[in-house]
């Protein structure tokens, strides 16, 4: 039901289950998700922070996406700096995906982590992935307000 784009509460209400119950379940599954091609012709890579508990404690969700399928390929969560990105990079070749080329913006620790890839680097190239952070902004409330929907829980982030 995740994978389809339903919430927890959503889920809890429809299996007639409590929400904390819902977390519990998915929190200790060991389903793990795989990307759905080995090759992409081209992946675009761009963070997207929200927070947890208050503003100022800020977590960073970097993610490589497939403009031609609309699909998240790969994530990792951290910090805004070189080490989380190397474990993105690390992270795809670990799920063995290749790919032709990457596109970025034209921050500072991608262009380190992906120099020796065929990196394009710059906003023109990164159109598709700009545009999933917006959809992503719009319906997940809970990343960015803090009202009814707003969580303080990392692990309700685990599955964006």
């Amino acid at each position: 039901m995740l994978v389809r784009g339903v919430c927890i509460r959503d889920i809890a209400e429809t299996k007639g289950i409590s929400r904390d119950k819902a977390l519990s379940v998915l929190s200790k599954s060991e389903h793990v998700i795989t990307p759905k091609q080995s090759y992409y012709p081209c992946l675009e890579v761009d963070e997207f922070w929200t927070y947890v508990g208050n503003k100022s404690n800020k977590v960073w969700l970097i993610y490589a996406y497939d403009r031609e399928s609309g699909e998240i390929v790969c994530f990792v969560w951290g910090k805004r700096d070189l080490k989380t990105a190397m474990k993105l990079k690390n992270k795809l070749l670990a799920l063995g995906v290749s790919y032709e080329s990457i596109a970025t913006d034209e921050w500072d620790s991608f262009i380190t982590a992906f120099k020796e890839d065929n990196h394009l680097a710059g906003k023109e190239h990164t159109v598709g992935i700009e545009g999933n952070n917006c959809r992503l902004r719009h319906r997940i409330r809970r990343a960015f307000r803090k009202a009814c929907c707003f969580s303080k829980k990392l692990l309700n982030r685990q599955c964006p």
